[in-house]
């Protein structure tokens, strides 16, 4: 396995959630030199210096500090998200039917509700806990088997075979935990924190959480050949991966501004404090400009005239028992390379300028970018890339490596193509 694979995996199974996902970001960075700048505190900065940011646990932007002011040479950025579609646990969970005790969850973003089925799932989030003065908030990994929602035999189900499986969000969604009498949630959590050493706590210390199912299954590759990365989340934490690789494989001092900007909330539309929609990114770089030599007059709308944004989102790799779905003359295929996505409405922000800046960037790499075009007759799905491209004002182009079962509780990337896309990032960060 190559070390950039086998790093990625490391990657995905340290953040079952958008919270461990920047917390395992955060490790990295500090690793390679970086520093937190308090969101509280004014920011004095100095050529190359290199900090980061986080909000609402789930969202991060990095940066290293050009030999210029931003407002003089711009910002080269890359954009990311954390967050994956789940089950999250409702804030009453427990739920007692029929002997069972199960707990009550909600889907997350548009997730393959059938996949979830059957699998051995564990549970991860933070907790807000009332054990010290002020609240805090702690994160949380049962890092093992838990829960699980089974199935329905095909004995008391004849109708599958006719009409397909279908299921209710509501009623067919609910995880068996154990067995009616076990201890409430509260306590079950409680109990985990402390078993973990984390806190002294009781269930009365727990005041919320932001908890989610995950499948438990470790991350691996497959194929005749090792081809294949089999792994939850790799939309989008194989992005998150190639950008944070990047990042800290830079070390070149450069006249322009380094950003990775790795966003939570892309899968429920990015509308929150913490999400592309909000002032993360745009506030977060104009903290910058004005905290460089003094700051700049003009200097944020100076520094977006400058610069550009690659959005790195997973792309549609062709599947060939539905080859029908895929636009005939735009057919990623897995192992072939970073692909460049397109659509004229603005699903995604690519142009041919910035189009153009990336395949150049592919071919000093000695690679040929894919291209991917939703069909006509389809809706198109979207990502941060027109988002933050509204919100800061930049020329953007959403790119991002070929898989299939986008949306799966389990998905399936390619292990050749982890390697270029962070060659190409690195390239575009001036690596």
């Amino acid at each position: 396995m190559a070390d950039h694979v086998r790093d990625l995996i490391s990657y995905i199974d340290a953040s079952p959630t958008p919270y461990h996902a920047v917390a395992e970001a955060v490790r990295r960075l500090e690793r390679a030199g970086f520093q937190a700048a308090a969101s509280e505190e004014v920011w004095v900065l100095s050529p190359g210096e290199r900090r980061f940011v986080t909000r609402g646990d789930g969202s991060l932007i990095a940066f290293c500090c050009g030999m210029e002011s931003p407002a003089e040479s711009g910002f080269r950025m890359i954009g990311a998200h954390t967050d994956s579609p789940n089950l999250r646990i409702k804030p009453n969970a427990d739920v007692d039917a029929h002997g069972y005790r199960q707990l009550a969850v909600e889907p997350y973003g548009g997730l393959l509700l059938h996949t979830w089925l059957d699998r051995d799932l564990s549970i991860a989030g933070r907790v807000m806990l009332s054990d010290a003065d002020p609240l805090r908030s702690i994160l949380l990994d049962f890092s093992r088997p838990l829960v699980r929602i089974p199935n329905l035999a095909i004995h008391l189900n004849r109708e599958l075979r006719k009409d397909g499986l279908k299921l209710n969000d509501q009623r067919h969604s609910i995880p068996i935990a154990g067995l009616e009498g076990v201890p409430d949630w509260k306590e079950v959590v409680a109990a985990e924190i402390r078993a973990q050493g984390i806190a002294n706590v009781e269930s009365q210390h727990i005041l919320a959480f932001d908890l989610m199912l995950y499948d438990a299954q470790a991350s691996g590759t497959a194929g005749l050949e090792g081809e294949f990365i089999l792994a939850s989340r790799l939309d989008n934490l194989a992005s998150c991966h190639a950008a944070l690789s990047a990042l800290t494989a830079v070390e070149e001092p450069c006249d322009f501004t380094r950003v990775i900007a790795l966003y939570d909330h892309e899968e429920v539309g990015s509308r929150s404090a913490s999400g592309a929609a909000g002032n993360l990114l745009p506030q977060t770089l104009e903290r910058i400009v004005g905290a460089f030599k003094g700051g700049e007059p003009q200097g944020l709308a100076r520094a977006a005239a400058r610069s550009m944004l690659l959005s790195v989102d997973m792309a549609h790799a062709i599947h060939p028992n539905y080859a029908d779905r895929h636009e005939p003359g735009h057919q990623p295929v897995i192992g072939g390379g970073p692909v460049i996505k397109t659509h004229a409405s603005q699903a995604y922000a690519t142009d041919a300028t910035t189009a153009g800046v990336f395949s150049a960037l592919c071919r000093e790499e000695g690679i040929e970018p894919q291209q991917f075009v939703s069909r006509s007759d389809l809706p198109c799905g979207s990502t941060i890339g027109p988002i933050s491209a509204a919100a800061v004002g930049v020329p953007t182009a959403d790119v991002g490596n070929p898989m299939l079962s986008m949306h799966s509780c389990r998905e399936m990337a390619g292990t050749a193509d982890v390697e270029p896309m962070i060659q190409v990032l690195s390239r575009f960060l001036g690596g």
